[in-house]
């Protein structure tokens, strides 16, 4: 469902104090805050209209949150003296009227919000694309002229056009200051019709900031050959700019008409395509009850579980952060995680042909999860007893937009958590069920939804195509597992008749579903017992220079587990013939069997991923992220908060790895021994239907 916006300029009070210092800014914060911009830029005469495109807070220093917390720093060590905490906000915004962005950060001092910075930002940098950009896209698309004659010709009607906003990506062809989307369009021939059952043979190109359309592509196909798939134009690199007539005679193929079958997914339409169709009716209903309540406190925005503590938060960008993880051992509160959440993602496509080489979105830093977050059923996304959370984020306009139950929080049965059976005569077996808490969200980007779930440190990937479904699961073993689901439907392109791609699959006639790859950066700022923490590589070898028969491994069974330390910011391989596998420790505290240092195991086997496309590709050089597994790096704090976006924070239309990202920050090569340190995974799938 679509956020609820919250109208009028006026301002309730403000509340002066807060229950946690990470609380994400209230709807009223948002109203202030947007309000204290309008008025400070009202005295600058070089901003003339402003498009507001975030505003959210910006976090306290870490060790000002654990201290008001009352968390220690390092093992065994008390919890330092609380200091002052001022509430901060960021935001970005653009002048409409020249497109220039800005940034400002805010505070909230005299019970009123003040800008304490403004900065112009350079021509090249761009603030992710907000859901009224989007939108607008559509519009513009559907009232240009050109288009509507381009639909006309291929039998569609100017109110049927649809079309779904992506940035530009990557196109030299476009001057780096322009805010600027392509407009992958497609047919809607009913009222709620399957949009991506009619997919159009153009792609038009907006300049988001004057509502224009300033350029159209026309993809070109594959022909049969004796020799295989030709492309119809001469090379994949895109032509010059120039009108439409031209763009179409430079792809080498005639117009294709788009598919009229409408392949649909509500049931009510499909009833109508088919009469034969009905829905399962052999299925008994399945009932999840909880009498007695649930076995979690939520104190705002505070959750406590079977001995977890933690802060679960709604962000514009990350869509689910989860701070200050605690776990109550005996009556020791131990610092588990500082932070976790999806930091960046990316979705690269395999097709090599203009435009289609430019589709690879960065879902996170391009669009934002939260902005994209859907409002959640009881029912249909959540089973049992829930509690939800609200979110909100600035619109364009610095009103609160308001999705009122976008994170869902449940526990549920997951199964066996132990058993053991004395199979000896009189025996006995122990049989022990396994309970999880679960925090979701899910997010629908064009076709894609996601849904997901971030338990522990143990990380399961269950990918399926295309809503994103995000699952943080926390375990009674103390253990931690994120699970990413994709549902939803593919993203297509028309085919021409007979047409057949070698970089993807006609999934219905005339529709072809082309090769790409979800990619994803998640972000850990550990605590293990305390901010001081060190990553451990670990890999499963046979025992070296022993060969079988050799008095040390006469059998030659023999294997061991070799450790290292990494010492220096880095970027490590998954290695799955070694088995690898990482550890986050603290070596201030010891196990009390093994003696060796206590941390938590990071498992990914089943995520990890490479990128298909060339390391000097376009897309490996804005997501640097990709080239490695893990990464290792010091957090760095500034003003404006720590280390956060593996691909900068400024990602719409860049063009090389930006300097603020994980691949440069590795290139410091500072120490990561017993330091804070953040940890970024990368995990994904290949979609090849």
């Amino acid at each position: 469902m679509s956020p609820t916006n919250v109208v009028g300029p006026s301002v309730k009070q403000t509340p002066v104090a807060f229950k946690h210092p990470l609380d994400p800014l209230t709807p009223d914060e948002i109203t202030a805050a947007s309000l204290a911009i309008r008025h400070y830029v009202a005295e600058k005469p070089d901003v003339k209209a402003i498009k507001f495109i975030t505003l959210y807070l910006l976090p306290p220093p870490k060790k000002a949150v654990l201290a008001h917390l009352g968390i220690p720093t390092s093992a065994g060590a008390k919890p330092e003296t609380p200091v002052l905490i001022v509430r901060r906000a960021e935001s970005d915004f653009l002048d409409v009227t020249t497109g220039n962005s800005y940034n400002t950060t805010l505070s909230y001092r005299d019970s009123k919000w003040q800008v304490d910075t403004f900065e112009k930002l350079p021509e090249a940098l761009h603030a992710q694309i907000s859901p009224e950009e989007l939108v607008a896209a559509e519009e513009v698309v559907r009232k240009d002229p050109v288009v509507q004659k381009l639909a006309a010709a291929v039998g569609v009607a100017p109110h049927q056009i649809c079309c779904d906003g992506w940035t530009i990506g990557y196109d030299e062809r476009f001057p780096k200051q322009r805010r600027v989307q392509q407009a992958l369009a497609f047919a809607r021939f009913s009222d709620h019709d399957n949009i991506y059952a009619h997919p159009l043979d153009f792609i038009p190109v907006v300049d988001t900031n004057t509502n224009q359309i300033i350029h159209i592509d026309f993809p070109p196909t594959y022909k049969k050959t004796p020799n295989g798939p030709t492309l119809s134009a001469s090379f994949t690199a895109p032509p010059v700019l120039s009108d439409a007539e031209k763009a179409l005679a430079h792809s080498g193929r005639d117009r294709i008409h788009p598919p009229l079958p409408g392949q649909n997914f509500l049931p009510d339409l499909m009833a109508q395509d088919n009469k034969n169709f009905k829905l399962r009716d052999d299925i008994k209903p399945l009932h999840i009850l909880q009498p007695e309540g649930v076995s979690f406190k939520m104190d705002g925005h505070e959750l406590e579980w079977q001995n977890w503590k933690m802060h679960i938060s709604f962000t514009q960008r990350e869509g689910i952060a989860l701070s200050t993880i605690t776990y109550n051992d005996h009556g020791e509160i131990r610092p588990i995680i500082y932070r976790l959440s999806l930091a960046e993602m990316v979705v690269p496509y395999g097709a090599p042909e203009y435009p289609h080489h430019r589709k690879f979105a960065f879902d996170t830093g391009e669009y934002g999860m939260g902005t994209m977050a859907n409002e959640l059923s009881l029912g249909c996304d959540c089973l049992g007893q829930i509690h939800y959370l609200p979110g909100a984020y600035v619109s364009n306009n610095g009103t609160p937009a308001i999705i009122k139950n976008v994170i869902c929080i449940h526990e549920e049965d997951s199964g066996v958590l132990w058993k053991h059976t004395d199979y000896r005569p009189g025996g006995r077996s122990q049989t022990v069920r396994r309970r999880r808490l679960v925090v979701s969200m899910v997010c629908t980007l064009a076709n894609y939804g996601a849904s997901f779930t971030n338990p522990s440190f143990s990380k399961v990937l269950h990918l399926h195509p295309t809503e994103y479904i995000w699952n943080y699961h926390f375990y009674q073993d103390g253990s931690i597992e994120f699970e990413i689901r994709l549902t939803g439907i593919l993203n297509v392109y028309v085919a021409d008749k007979d047409e057949t791609s070698p970089y993807g699959t006609v999934v219905a006639p005339g529709i072809n579903a082309q090769y790409h790859q979800h990619l994803f950066s998640v972000r850990i700022d550990p605590m293990i017992d305390g901010l001081y923490n060190s990553v451990v590589e670990s890999d499963i070898i046979s025992l070296p220079d022993a060969p079988t028969g050799s008095p040390a491994n006469f059998a030659g069974n023999a294997f061991i587990s070799k450790e290292t330390v990494l010492t220096t910011e880095v970027g490590r391989q998954f290695d799955w013939a070694k088995e690898r596998r990482w550890k986050i420790v603290n070596s201030a505290r010891k196990h009390h069997a093994s003696g060796k240092n206590v941390g938590y195991s990071i498992s990914m086997k089943g995520g990890a991923t490479p990128m298909m496309a060339r390391p000097d590709s376009w897309a490996a050089k804005r997501a640097a992220f990709v080239t490695n597994a893990l990464w290792v790096c010091r957090d760095v704090e500034g003003p404006k908060g720590s280390r956060m976006w593996p691909s900068g924070k400024y990602v719409p239309q860049t063009r090389v790895e930006p300097e603020d990202s994980l691949g440069k920050w590795a290139e410091g090569k500072q120490n990561i021994e017993d330091e804070d340190i953040l940890i970024f995974l990368t995990v994904g799938m290949h979609f090849v239907d």
